[in-house]
């Protein structure tokens, strides 16, 4: 369970990325939020594990708070939230499976990391994750040579591997194909079933936020404006949202449009 209680976050130049947000997001829920560039999705996310400091609220992830989680309980914490991102934030010249395998670093001391040093069980895990998302020929290869639809399901195999309960997603097909775009949401989705892992992602495109999401949370200018089932999510809501009429593109993506 993630709760946000009366959140806000300023920026240091006055900009306003959360307005006293209040919500409760389920386990096992399958969360996205959307609205336009500047509204808040990525600061919401990403004050979840404390990559963002909130200005004032609190922010409370199984009954423990992450916002006055200092030290080491903030490093056991974050060790359950992996993370993805729309650049795929991989060691482009390292292989695959020493990219998975980052996502045990929580686990460990510095230096047994540094010297690459897993256990027989860490490798085990991240093999088992690249196996789910169906890349595990590609475990001895360097990120580098693989397709960008590829290197996100890398970055998914290594939140899998962190043996994360949540998972967050900012903007992770913003820089893919169409058709990779849907391979990589299949992806998540499936794991969000299977495993029962929380899921929370940010998303431009209209159309993909109906079709994933078991819940919408809709932002603008830092406030929650709309949060429902997807059944509530009509193009009026969605209007309401981005405080205009929907466009093409935004529905589709500008390739498919």
């Amino acid at each position: 369970m993630i709760e946000f209680r009366s959140v806000s976050k300023i920026y240091p130049n006055g900009t306003i990325g959360l307005n006293n947000l209040n919500l409760t997001i389920q386990p096992g829920e399958f969360v996205v939020i959307v609205g336009l560039s500047g509204a808040g999705k990525s600061t919401m996310l990403r004050s979840i594990n404390r990559l963002h400091d909130i200005t004032q609220g609190e922010i409370v992830i199984d009954g423990r708070s992450i916002t006055a989680a200092r030290g080491e309980e903030l490093r056991h914490m974050r060790r359950g939230i992996g993370m993805i991102f729309q650049n795929f934030n991989l060691v482009r010249r390292s292989t695959v499976i020493r990219n998975v395998l980052s996502g045990r670093v929580g686990y460990h001391s510095t230096w047994r990391t540094l010297l690459g040093l897993f256990p027989k069980r860490d490798v085990h895990l991240a093999m088992e994750a690249l196996e789910r998302v169906n890349i595990l020929e590609k475990a001895y290869v360097r990120a580098d040579q693989l397709s960008g639809g590829q290197q996100q399901r890398v970055s998914i195999a290594r939140a899998l591997a962190q043996e994360a309960k949540i998972i967050l997603a900012d903007e992770p097909v913003a820089s893919l194909d169409p058709l990779t775009t849907r391979q990589v949401m299949d992806d998540l989705k499936r794991i969000n079933q299977e495993l029962g892992i929380t899921t929370v992602v940010n998303l431009h495109f209209i159309d993909l936020a109906r079709e994933y999401a078991t819940r919408i949370i809709g932002l603008r200018a830092g406030q929650l404006v709309f949060d429902g089932p997807v059944s509530d999510a009509t193009d009026d809501a969605f209007s309401s949202i981005y405080g205009r009429a929907i466009k093409q593109d935004e529905l589709l993506g500008e390739e498919e449009a």
